[in-house]
């Protein structure tokens, strides 16, 4: 084997280790990836100190959670061995971004998933793509429409005190809705993590009671609070699409994105869906993270598996220390930064 390559052993194969892929396994606590990409390097430096050179992957599972626990904190530890939790459980995270137009679901969606380490994205808007090669204009008008202009697509009567815009809206949700539960329970039956952003994740219309034991469901509606700001998403919109999304068309009809909006968080309330200002992407984001981990931490076994994991580390590590001149926490970890 190559100088200073540590190879990491599982059941079969070797690897070498990979600072890339172990500072993507710590961002899903919380993390931020300047903070945990110089975690995976510490890692690394310590496993040299110590000339282990292949360890297993167990072993380097206990590595990572007492140089969390010393070096950043108890919390980030613990949620680093509920995440192991939810892997040997085989269980999915499942994370759902509602929310009006414009208010930075696309962006936060894809950054959650890069912090979880989960690769699969799917957008709304693509399986909106997808039904209209299945439902035709004539048969679905309403699917045809921009989800502020679907009450265009609407060919019945409808009462006098009911807002168009609103019926027009559910009408759009209510058939995206269906492609929408064949992505999530495809997730839940191949036990892959997913992420699902869009304007037709609405509380209500897509279902979020899915067994506990099965997946970890982390709902959220993404909201615009301030009103100036969420106008001002459209020409950022507008600059880093070279105009194909034109700020006007959004200014247009902001007042209908804004009733949808309002719509939308009332079902939130509802539904019991986390309401997440998007307003502030880095904290939306942080905000998200924390909700998912608290929805794992619940998830049912992970408490056990975590705590017996925990106890298994305590140990290796305690044998650890009688066995080396050079024990990698404490003190001697300054040493090698």
């Amino acid at each position: 084997m190559e100088k200073n390559i540590i190879y990491v052993i599982d059941d079969k194969y070797g690897l070498p280790y990979s600072k890339g892929i172990m500072a993507s396994s710590i961002m899903a606590t919380g993390l931020s990836p300047r903070q945990a990409y110089e975690t995976a390097r510490k890692i690394e430096e310590i496993l040299i100190s110590n000339n282990k050179m292949t360890i297993s992957l167990e072993e380097l599972h206990y590595v990572v959670h007492q140089l969390l626990k010393a070096e950043i904190g108890e919390v980030f530890a613990r949620r680093y061995a509920e995440l192991l939790a939810i892997k040997k459980l085989k269980r999915p995270i499942i994370v759902l971004l509602g929310g009006t137009t414009g208010v930075g679901k696309s962006t936060i969606a894809v950054e959650v998933a890069h912090r979880l380490a989960i690769t699969r994205v799917v957008s709304t808007d693509s399986i909106r793509e997808v039904m209209r090669t299945i439902l035709s204009k004539d048969l679905m008008p309403t699917l045809y429409e921009s989800t502020y202009l679907a009450y265009r697509g609407l060919r019945f009567p409808y009462p006098a005190l009911v807002d168009p815009l609103i019926v027009g809206f559910r009408e759009q949700v209510s058939v995206v809705a269906v492609g929408v539960q064949a992505v999530i329970d495809r997730s839940v039956r191949e036990a892959s993590h997913l992420v699902v952003e869009g304007i037709h994740i609405v509380p209500g219309y897509v279902k979020i009671d899915v067994p506990a034991e099965k997946a970890v469901v982390v709902p959220v509606v993404v909201i615009a609070e301030d009103v100036i700001q969420h106008k001002s998403h459209f020409y950022i919109r507008d600059v880093e699409t070279s105009g194909m999304r034109s700020v006007k068309k959004y200014q247009k009809y902001f007042e209908n994105i804004r009733r949808i909006g309002d719509y939308i968080e009332e079902l939130a309330d509802e539904y019991h869906f986390a309401k997440i200002s998007g307003l502030n992407i880095d904290t939306a984001i942080l905000q998200i993270l924390d909700f998912t981990m608290s929805k794992v931490a619940v998830s049912p076994g992970v408490k056990e598996e975590a705590d017996a994991f925990e106890t298994q580390s305590n140990i290796w590590y305690e044998n650890f220390s009688t066995k080396t001149t050079t024990p990698f926490l404490g003190k001697n970890l300054d040493e090698v930064r």
